[in-house]
């Protein structure tokens, strides 16, 4: 035995040494941020072993070529089933719940319960990773959709970027340049290039509008699959086309990334703000969608393409551990080498381990990944708690709950809250605790609900103007 867990030591110091030495010093790093992008909305799958983790429609070839050179995360998490509470997640390393910013829209009325308040602004003292690398010698860039208001990305650790921009800072982008997927890539370009030529490591955030706005796709590329026969999970023609775009744009990045010979020193993640379309309680039960969409808790409104490439990364990898977008603060924050301490309140834990083979859950200030949506829009107000298999989401106007095995049932068709109890009360105690701990903004009853008068959530859209046209049919 003892000599067992000699060797089981000295097996667990190499593998800590290993880490180390195959993180490069001061790498680059670039996130490619896509916007309300389904979890199977890429032509390559985000799952081995589900062939409807891949839409049968849909062309990303470039992203195909990617993600073969790289680590894809079954079990990716955006923090939030809708984007700003995502961004602003990222950018500090903590929950929507602890921020108290789940959501940007107005609050809606007459509904059941009034909504947990939501923030909408950024504030100055909050710290965002892109401080701490700035400090630590980075030269930083934010291109895109910023969707956090308080003075914009350069007032929060960015050096450069397109402002304090929005949903609708899209729209004037068309054919040939849509949603300005191609002005941000030449943006990216120049910024790349120009510090690789100074020696200065780097951080650009690509918050792509894509895949906003569908109907200012190419011509070229809404004509190709308005001529393509629809698939079973995805049919909508422009939706289509903006993704292939989106794709073109992105390979344009990653060629530059090789032209200048930066593959071996820089980290590239792929990855969407929420999941696509519109959900509800009941859901898709299809056993080739995940449950839900865009503005609920179901996986499909939460659980998005995950792909990251890098130094020390095994090309054409997996890895199943749950791991969300919070996680990224502290991750940027090893690899950029900072040294002052990270904010007392960060969620997230760092995902180098993982990346670099080990197979074991990430350390966080907390095992499981909350997530708090005390809003009407997609569903009901509601939270989760995913912890290892299980998913607990509670549901607050009914006073309901359910409880899931993902490892066995990814779609959440089979609710297991009443035969198995006794973990359904674990998790929901944990979840909580969990947002009481972070003074998580709560829903409440109101006083001036008038059943007769009562509205439905307001379904989640996929971005656009309200189609000014008819171009495609609409998602399931």
């Amino acid at each position: 035995m003892i000599l067992r867990l000699l060797i089981g030591s000295l097996i667990l110091g190499f593998t800590a040494h290993a880490a180390e030495t195959s993180v490069p010093q001061h790498p680059n790093i670039i996130l490619l941020l896509s916007d309300d992008q389904d979890w199977n909305g890429l032509s390559i799958p985000m799952h081995p072993d589900m062939p409807g983790s891949r839409s049968d429609y849909y062309e990303t070839p470039r992203l195909a070529k990617f993600a073969a050179e790289s680590m894809r995360f079954s079990n990716g998490y955006a923090p939030a089933p809708v984007c700003s509470p995502t961004r602003i997640s990222l950018q500090t390393g903590m929950t929507p719940a602890r921020l108290g910013w789940t959501k940007a829209a107005p609050p809606e009325a007459n509904h059941k319960l009034t909504e947990g308040d939501s923030r909408k602004a950024i504030r100055d003292e909050e710290t965002t990773f892109a401080e701490l690398l700035q400090r630590a010698g980075y030269a930083t860039a934010h291109f895109g959709k910023w969707h956090l208001s308080g003075g914009g990305p350069e007032r929060h650790g960015f050096d450069v970027s397109d402002g304090d921009t929005g949903n609708r800072d899209a729209d004037p982008h068309t054919d040939p340049n849509p949603v300005d997927i191609f002005g941000m890539t030449d943006r990216a370009k120049d910024f790349i290039a120009n510090n690789t030529k100074a020696g200065k490591p780097f951080y650009l955030q690509m918050s792509y509008h894509a895949l906003h706005v569908p109907e200012n796709a190419m011509k070229s590329s809404l004509a190709h699959f308005q001529a393509k026969p629809a698939g079973q999970l995805h049919r909508d023609p422009a939706r289509a086309a903006i993704t292939l775009d989106l794709d073109t744009g992105v390979g344009r990045l990653l060629d530059a990334i090789t032209a200048l010979g930066l593959e071996k020193s820089t980290y590239v993640i792929y990855m969407a703000d929420n999941g696509g379309g519109g959900g509800g309680k009941g859901g898709n039960h299809r056993t080739s969608s995940l449950r839900g969409g865009k503005g609920d808790l179901g996986e499909g409104g939460i659980r998005v393409p995950f792909i990251v490439r890098g130094p020390g990364i095994n090309p054409n990898s997996w890895c199943h551990q749950p791991v969300v977008g919070y996680d990224w603060f502290p991750t940027f924050c090893r690899w950029a080498g900072v040294k002052e301490p990270l904010p007392g309140k960060s969620d997230g834990g760092d995902l180098t381990p993982l990346l670099l083979g080990a197979d074991q859950p990430v350390k966080r200030r907390d095992a499981g990944l909350l997530f708090h949506f005390p809003l009407y829009q997609g569903d009901t107000p509601q939270s989760a708690l995913r912890d290892g298999d299980l998913k607990l989401v509670l549901h607050y106007e009914d006073n309901t709950r359910q409880l899931f095995d993902l490892s066995k049932d990814p779609y959440e068709q089979n609710d297991l809250s009443k035969t198995r109890n006794e973990d359904a009360d674990r998790l929901e105690a944990r979840l909580r605790a969990r947002l009481t701990e972070a003074a998580a903004k709560m829903p409440k009853a109101n006083p001036a609900f008038d059943p007769a008068k009562a509205t439905a959530p307001r379904k989640a859209g996929k971005g656009g103007k309200g189609r000014k046209k008819n171009i495609g049919t609409p998602e399931p």
